[in-house]
């Protein structure tokens, strides 16, 4: 599918060389969007796992919830 761009309110068709740049930027976006799930379902993972282990050293859920705010 041929992709364009617009230069002084001329649609022209990108050339094979900027086809490629293109798919690289959006291979590179979908990978960064992806980077940025995987950060922020790891920080979940790390919030539960220490809320855990203040749950198994002996703190009441309250006590957790005063301490982390969660």
């Amino acid at each position: 599918m041929a992709r364009f761009k617009i230069v002084n309110g001329v649609k022209i068709n990108l050339t094979s060389e900027e086809e490629t740049i293109r798919d690289q930027e959006e291979a590179q976006a979908l990978i960064d969007q992806q980077a940025i799930k995987d950060a922020e379902a790891n920080e979940e993972t790390k919030k539960a796992s220490g809320k855990q282990k203040l749950l198994d050293l002996g703190l009441t859920e309250e006590e957790v919830k005063a301490l982390i705010g969660a």
